[in-house]
């Protein structure tokens, strides 16, 4: 889906919430979303745009995706991720649209008793998200531009 015609599309769980929003990612709700009382660890990856690539020079991003399948298979990551560690709270943020440089284009907040658990946890979902999820990035240089594959890390 373009992100001229996108609406924010959330899903939202008793302890997870997943948005795709084409506007700036709000950090501060981000992280008030994964508080819990019995939390004393809470982990926050921010993936942003650099201004190069490969020996080139970045102007901006531009991320579409198809946002039902996006929302659900993050759903899936989080589910197998809360059977692999002990976690209190996950929320997940993925815009869409122009993403200029040094600007949030996804942020991940986890929160646990410990922070191993959190730690260990954000970095599994970052790079099963960027393996799996089907949301594209498209990098824009002086010369041109070109879809990125998704990957891993």
């Amino acid at each position: 889906m373009q992100a001229s015609e996108f609406v924010k599309q959330t899903l939202k769980t008793e302890r997870d919430e997943i948005e795709i929003i084409a506007s700036a990612i709000d950090i501060s709700a981000l992280l008030a979303s994964v508080a819990d009382p019995e939390a004393g660890a809470s982990s926050l990856f921010l993936g942003s745009v650099r201004n190069h690539n490969q020996g080139k020079g970045v102007l901006y991003l531009e991320y579409e995706c198809y946002p039902e399948m996006a929302l659900l298979e993050i759903q899936s990551i989080l589910q197998t991720a809360r059977e692999r560690w002990s976690l209190k709270r996950i929320g997940v943020i993925h815009r869409v649209g122009r993403i200029e440089i040094g600007e949030a284009a996804v942020a991940i907040a986890v929160s646990s008793v410990h922070r191993q658990e959190s730690i260990e946890a954000m970095h599994f979902i970052i790079d099963t998200l960027k393996a799996s999820v089907p949301i594209w990035k498209k990098e824009y240089w002086q010369d041109g531009s070109m879809w990125l594959e998704n990957c891993c890390g």
